[in-house]
């Protein structure tokens, strides 16, 4: 369990690592949020209002120079708030396809209001090709709306490649009971009916979710914590069952109150979850204790982790960097665009050393001198926006 900004944890994680990824993020709602004083989540708080001042400039450097597509789903949003939510969220899910297998999958849940934009973003990110399901969760609970239908649903966005894990055995949930009228020898009804069974194991669940246990509060409020945005544990059992081998490994990334690690805890996997707030720490090691009554000590850590599926960095101007640069660009110098030849481009980096920029190559790009001169040691963003004046 990691407290602190998801995003650099996430980069220090070894590729190809993760069986399942299951993230509830913020929603872009508007709002902020705070678990009740006296809960047993008091002190959890989240907020879910999007500014440019929430986004790292070296994020946006990120996506317009090495994901372009990403870059026009971004744009195409029509507010400031979710164009800064949205680069938010691009920049962590990048680091999510990198560190799913081949055979991993990814669940996110989100809400009617970005869940349009987040299904376009993920495309982009994840591949169409690879979308699998949009799965509409239903629950039930007062409203007191008067202007229009009561919202009540989430909705879970699956994507997973060709060879992803999927275990429909797993989540069979039984046939309704089917009676039929036994007939006589000369077709006549007999007083008693005979029962039909038409799969003994059942039928797999369809992509809208609205089995009771799911669906009403009542069902699992002794697991409530107070947790502003909490869900059912079965809920988070029927993925990680689908979804994960045994023994495998998931990863919630916006972890909240937990209930995503106390799900994969119960089903048997390892399990990793980062959160911001120190408080979900302590929510998993009470969860555990309550509801598998087991003792868990589990690992907390605040640092970042560090990769070890990777060779050590060669230096950023290395020769063998330029060369494959420069096929990569096609000889373009990517501040001004122009041709040159090898010998009057330099190798620089997108994202600043002094912003946290790496010299991995995927951070590294080739400039001609006057671009270089004129970027000096800031981010792109800030040679973009000079060559645009």
């Amino acid at each position: 369990m990691w407290t602190g900004d998801n995003l650099p944890i996430m980069r220090g994680m070894n590729s190809a690592s993760i069986d399942l990824i299951y993230l509830d993020p913020p929603f872009n709602s508007k709002a902020n949020y705070a678990a009740p004083i006296g809960s047993e989540a008091a002190g959890a708080e989240f907020k879910d209002t999007w500014t440019l001042s929430d986004v790292d400039a070296a994020w946006l450097d990120l996506i317009e120079t090495k994901h372009p597509a990403l870059n026009r789903v971004i744009h195409a949003a029509l507010n400031t708030s979710d164009k800064s939510y949205l680069i938010y969220m691009a920049v962590r899910l990048l680091e999510m396809r990198r560190l799913l297998k081949d055979t991993g999958s990814i669940y996110l849940h989100c809400d009617p209001t970005m869940s349009h934009y987040l299904k376009l973003v993920m495309d982009a990110i994840f591949g169409r090709k690879n979308f699998r399901n949009e799965i509409v969760w239903c629950y039930t609970g007062p409203s007191n709306t008067k202007r229009y239908f009561p919202r009540k649903h989430d909705t879970l966005l699956f994507f997973g490649g060709a060879s992803c894990v999927f275990n429909p055995d797993a989540v069979r949930r039984p046939y309704v009971a089917e009676y039929t009228p036994a007939r006589g020898l000369y077709g006549q009804a007999v007083a008693e009916p005979s029962y039909k069974t038409l799969h003994q194991r059942g039928t797999v669940p369809p992509d809208w979710w609205a089995d009771p246990f799911l669906t009403n509060i009542s069902a699992w409020k002794n697991e409530r914590t107070g947790y502003p945005t909490q869900k059912p544990i079965a809920l988070l059992q029927r993925i990680i069952k689908a979804s994960s081998p045994p023994d495998g490994v998931v990863l919630d990334p916006f972890c909240g109150c937990a209930t995503a690690c106390i799900a994969a805890e119960m089903e048997h996997r390892q399990w990793a979850g980062i959160d911001i707030s120190p408080k979900a720490a302590e929510l998993i090691k009470m969860r555990v204790k309550r509801e598998m009554s087991l003792f868990y000590d589990g690992i907390h850590r605040t640092d970042i982790p560090e990769r070890t599926d990777i060779e050590p960095l060669r230096k950023y101007n290395h020769a063998d960097n330029k060369k494959l640069l420069y096929g990569e660009q096609s000889g373009n110098c990517n501040g001004c665009g122009d041709h040159f030849l090898p010998q009057h481009l330099t190798v620089d980096h997108i994202i600043a050393r002094s912003m946290g920029g790496t010299d991995h190559l995927s951070n590294l790009q080739l400039l001609c001198g006057h671009c270089n001169s004129v970027k000096g040691d800031r981010g792109q963003d800030y040679l973009l926006a000079k060559l645009a004046a």
